[in-house]
């Protein structure tokens, strides 16, 4: 009872509260209460800057607000909070009018597990190239990529719309104003070093990523997009520092780089954007 009425002001006060000056313990844990929700609501705006900004202030404070009372923390680590705020936001009926937000906040989303992801040791293009360079052994081998990588389809330019708020506010409205809102992006967000960069990828591209990111052999992920570059995609990896080991069915031992220690939790978020060749 205690929780539920922390966060939502349309329940009472809970009953047994007390103050030790004799104040009125409804007023104070109002205050309370309005200090926990200010705080929650901060939290998701520095996790969404950018659909905080596309939104606005006031709007973007409702929107948080109503997540907040129907979806509080579950856990201490505030860097988890919202992980379903872009699900959610998809089903908000006021922010209809915007069918781009949900996904542009899956990619901020995908941004902050990126900083907060383990470090791992790159895997040499080398020892990839004399793993893979029997063909039998490429079609059944699988790739193990970083645990910060993630893809992120949309049906509208989501790239594009965050690239656009990382440029002052002349640049920013320029890039705006050459959108088409029915054009779709599909970003790769994976972190190197303090950055979190953010790679535009044809679609056909990026859902090999994200077979490939999900264990599929190198053949299969292939036939099943063949419109895809793998050899791009798996330069782009490299280049990159993406892929972290490679296993293959033929019963070889799995190749990889070392463990680093985790990545702290405590990072402040670079911004970086590139796209992808």
């Amino acid at each position: 009872m205690f929780a539920a009425a922390l966060l939502d002001p349309s329940l009472p006060t809970p009953a047994g509260l007390c103050a030790g000056n004799g104040s009125d313990p409804g007023l104070r844990f109002a205050v309370y209460r309005n200090n926990v929700v200010h705080s929650l609501v901060t939290v998701l705006g520095d996790t969404f800057p950018v659909v905080r900004q596309l939104v606005g202030e006031d709007f973007f404070g409702a929107m948080a607000r109503r997540f907040v009372t129907e979806h509080p923390p579950t856990s201490p680590l505030m860097h988890r909070y919202g992980s379903g705020f872009p699900d959610w936001v998809a089903d908000f009926e006021p922010a209809t009018d915007l069918p781009y937000l949900s996904d542009l906040a899956r990619l901020e989303r995908a941004r902050l597990r990126a900083f907060h992801a383990a470090d791992e040791a790159p895997l040499d293009a080398q020892v990839l190239v004399a793993v893979l360079q029997a063909p039998e052994r490429l079609a059944v081998s699988s790739l193990i990529l970083h645990p910060s990588l993630a893809v992120v389809p949309s049906p509208h330019p989501v790239v594009s719309l965050w690239s656009a708020h990382q440029q002052d506010d002349a640049a920013r409205d320029e890039q705006l104003g050459q959108l088409r809102l029915d054009t779709g992006e599909s970003a790769l967000v994976f972190r190197v070093d303090d950055d979190a960069l953010v790679l535009g990828l044809p679609a056909a591209d990026a859902a090999l990523a994200a077979e490939l990111a999900g264990g599929a052999p190198l053949g299969a992920a292939q036939a099943s997009h063949p419109q895809a570059d793998l050899v791009r995609l798996l330069s782009l990896l490299l280049r990159h520092g993406q892929v972290i080991g490679v296993i293959s069915a033929l019963g070889d031992s799995p190749v990889s780089g070392q463990v680093n220690a985790h990545h702290t939790l405590n990072r402040t978020p670079h911004s970086a954007q590139e796209t992808a060749p």
